[in-house]
């Protein structure tokens, strides 16, 4: 008799923390699905602004350029200045190019990833 009315506290307490374990879980979840939701209608978003834009054939031709003129005569070591001069400017700027191109083509992990770098 005494053993039961010893444990019965003991129970209601560990249902409580284990109640509130749960919850916690589940908000965790929850905070997961709706990031997950809005990144996804992130993406949405720009794939439906950028039907009518021109942005994404101009940064595929800019970034065709040098390829192309790698294969003309006299011209590559106009490219390879060109690139030299890219390696030489300010990290924050070949990061701006980075996800100005990422963003572009609706590539957002490869976003966050130059942003995480840039954070260290």
């Amino acid at each position: 008799m005494w053993l039961t009315s010893l444990l019965a506290p003991l129970g209601g307490i560990l249902s409580t923390w284990l109640e509130g374990k749960q919850k916690i879980q589940e908000a965790t979840i929850a905070k997961e699905v709706t990031q997950l939701t809005n990144e996804a209608n992130w993406d949405n978003i720009q794939a439906e602004a950028s039907k009518s834009s021109w942005k994404d054939e101009w940064l595929t031709i800019l970034i065709s350029i040098p390829m192309i003129m790698a294969f003309i005569p006299g011209m590559r070591e106009v490219v390879d200045d060109g690139f030299n001069v890219l390696e030489s400017c300010p990290e924050w700027y070949q990061y701006l190019i980075g996800v100005v191109f990422a963003a572009s083509f609706g590539i957002k992990k490869v976003t966050d990833i130059f942003a995480s770098k840039r954070a260290k």
